[in-house]
């Protein structure tokens, strides 16, 4: 495996693989290109999760970094049970890093989402199993949480940032509609994320702080999450 201070970027293999596959997501042209993905997507997304969780863990000193499928690194095949959409393979690299001691994705994290002709990272998370929804409720009516909270998302959205997640159309049973982060009681996830161009640094060494700049300004969220999903196991 290549030396997390080594990682040389992404291979432009990479994004050429996955947009072949948007043109021939079957699996007779994946089995044939099985040891490019190994080579050219495979290879390079493990080097990357060792190399970023090395800088993350300047910010986050308990993230996860983990590069094995399943783990860090998103499978590629679809789950196709429940959809009409039969495409046996996903068309993006999934990466994610999370924090927290329960399973990865009931914990805040950082996304890494690479689906030419775009790149999105974001951070936090996207929906709240059943019980840290709730626990989530509690926290934004919580005298101390609630506002942290506020703070966390103005000081996230002062660096440009949007904080997502509003889902409900009506105040959870149990609150009530006119309390001053009523609006947040609708949230069933809360996350915050951007996709743009492909930038030139995904072939270099510098998407490792291309990246980490990025997650830096997004660790508001993460924090208050962190702290949340904390709250829930004890």
């Amino acid at each position: 495996m290549t030396p997390p201070d080594d990682f040389p970027g992404f291979p432009r293999e990479c994004v050429k693989f996955f947009q072949e596959l948007k043109a021939n997501n079957n699996k007779q042209w994946f089995e044939r290109r099985k040891a490019y993905f190994q080579r050219y997507v495979m290879e390079p997304a493990e080097a990357f999760v060792g190399a970023m969780g090395e800088r993350l863990r300047r910010i986050a000193p308990a993230v996860h970094a983990e590069p094995k499928v399943n783990k860090s690194i998103f499978r590629i095949h679809r789950d196709t049970r429940f959809t009409p959409d039969k495409s046996p393979y996903k068309t993006h690299l999934g990466i994610w890093f999370w924090e927290g001691e329960g399973p990865r994705m009931e914990c805040s994290g950082f996304y890494f989402h690479l689906e030419p002709p775009r790149l999105m990272l974001g951070a936090g998370m996207h929906m709240f199993p059943k019980h840290v929804l709730e626990a989530y409720r509690q926290s934004v009516v919580h005298a101390k949480y609630g506002p942290g909270l506020t703070q966390a998302i103005v000081r996230t959205e002062r660096r440009g940032w949007t904080v997502r997640g509003s889902h409900y159309k009506k105040t959870p049973q149990g609150y009530k509609a006119d309390h001053p982060r009523a609006a947040l009681l609708l949230y069933n996830g809360l996350y915050v994320g951007a996709e743009d161009e492909i930038p030139v640094e995904l072939y270099s060494p510098a998407i490792l702080d291309y990246c980490l700049s990025r997650y830096r300004e997004m660790l508001p969220i993460h924090e208050w999450l962190v702290a949340l999903t904390k709250r829930t196991r004890r």
